[in-house]
């Protein structure tokens, strides 16, 4: 029994490495620390799935949608997103790992600097950490939020239900 406990504490002690290491990135995501950050903790080769695996519409919204990898990858989502919201609130709820696996959970607050909008979505980050670096960091959110605060005019058509005639949706401001 006792070289199970020791093999449960080990994959504690590293699952506790890794979340201190997913930590630490998220909380140095600031525009004049995420360089220094990603370099620090970002595998050369780490791959980065922002929203979705690849949406050439959303991606005309927001450049950063889609997956990249490397450490610039991880920089430029976060600059770019500073460049386009203002962060009024971003808080980790529970973040927990299991080995090399790491899950966050949270909410944030941005306002978009182009139209003003404000939103708060929910996040959820699911990671992956080897050899004290982040190899692969997947981030979810309400992306019909975030898309929708750049929103200056126009509506939907779209019919979900089909036994339903179709309708509007997103009126114009």
């Amino acid at each position: 029994m006792s070289s199970t406990s020791h093999t449960d504490s080990a994959h504690d002690s590293v699952a506790d490495a890794n979340v201190a290491i997913i930590t630490d990135f998220l909380n140095n995501t600031a525009a004049d620390k995420v360089e220094a950050a990603a370099l620090r903790l970002v595998a050369p080769d780490a791959v980065y799935i922002s929203l979705n695996f690849d949406n050439p519409e959303l991606k005309q919204i927001e450049p950063w949608a889609g997956t990249a990898s490397g450490p610039e990858a991880y920089s430029s989502t976060f600059i770019r997103v500073q460049k386009y919201w203002t962060i009024e609130d971003f808080q980790v709820l529970d973040i927990f790992g299991a080995g090399e696996n790491v899950a966050v959970f949270g909410k944030f607050t941005y306002r978009a600097n182009a139209t003003g909008t404000v939103f708060t979505s929910p996040l959820a980050v699911y990671a992956k950490v080897r050899d004290g670096k982040i190899v692969y960091f997947q981030f979810m959110e309400d992306t019909y939020a975030s898309a929708a605060s750049f929103r200056t005019g126009g509506s939907w058509t779209v019919q979900t239900d089909p036994d339903e005639p179709a309708y509007e949706v997103g009126p114009s401001r």
